[in-house]
């Protein structure tokens, strides 16, 4: 058994796979959360064989309050003390604002913004008692672009968790917003979404994005933009005019079978 144990929401696929196999080979025991049980069990089996290490399930739609509160219920667990969540689990909607469901918006929001801050409020709590403790937020490098209610959710994930790292650092915890580009993982094809038009350095490793992030939140960093291409494109994406932002994410971004007519804003890569 490991001698600590993270949390991974939405653990069954791209990064947060990634966050559970990096961590396993480093000995932690693992809390894995998804939406899907048959997933879950096949990623818990696994990495248990492979590794040596515990890795617990929790099926959990974290949209809803009894999924979020079924996390919540884990990381609260006296007997069983976690010391680093990872607030991974996300996806993208595939079209304009005004032609996509209320509901499906609603659920978006929940998912990056509430779900993470209520997470990152029972956690916090338990880790301050204990004086230590590590959170890494995954957003997005859309975070820094105005484009859509995607990037304003990732928007808020970047300062949310800055503010919290400056909170909770003399607490002895270390909070990270992690802002990858676009990253190879199910993300895309999941959310319906069609990237067209992506330079190949655009592309990043879902290893390569973990590890940069855990060595980040390690060495206590509030912030980590994984690849020097993307550090570059989100300092400058803050003097460019949001009309050029728009259209350039506009060309690289589709839903199915719009044929050149992208209108979805998503470059995040991380799963539920």
């Amino acid at each position: 058994m490991g001698t600590h144990t993270a949390v991974i929401t939405g653990s069954t696929a791209g990064l947060g796979a990634a966050f559970a196999r990096q961590l396993a080979a480093q000995g932690y025991d693992l809390v894995l959360a998804a939406r899907t049980e048959q997933r879950l069990e096949v990623q818990s089996e696994s990495l248990e064989a492979q590794y040596g290490i515990r890795a617990e399930t929790v099926v959990a739609d974290l949209t809803t309050d009894d999924g979020v509160g079924a996390v919540q219920e884990r990381l609260v667990d006296p007997s069983y003390p976690v010391h680093l969540l990872i607030n991974n689990a996300g996806h993208g909607l595939a079209g304009n604002f005004l032609d996509t469901d209320l509901q499906d918006e609603r659920d978006l929001l929940r998912l990056h913004v509430q779900t993470p801050m209520e997470l990152c409020h029972t956690a916090a709590r338990t880790m301050t008692a204990q004086r230590a403790g590590r959170i890494i937020n995954v957003a997005s490098v859309a975070g820094f672009a105005a484009t859509g209610t995607y990037s304003a959710a990732k928007a808020w994930v970047v300062n949310f968790s800055k503010a919290l790292h400056a909170q909770l650092k003399s607490e002895g915890l270390t909070v990270t917003a992690l802002c990858p580009g676009l990253v190879r993982t199910e993300f895309h094809e999941r959310s319906g979404i069609t990237i067209s038009g992506a330079k190949k350095w655009m592309w990043l490793d879902a290893e390569d994005v973990v590890r940069q992030g855990l060595t980040a939140n390690a060495q206590g960093a509030s912030l980590c933009v994984p690849s020097a291409q993307y550090r570059a494109l989100s300092a400058g994406l803050r003097f460019m005019p949001g009309s050029v932002v728009q259209w350039a994410t506009d060309r690289r971004m589709s839903a199915p079978g719009e044929d050149g007519e992208p209108a979805v804003t998503e470059t995040d890569a991380s799963t539920s």
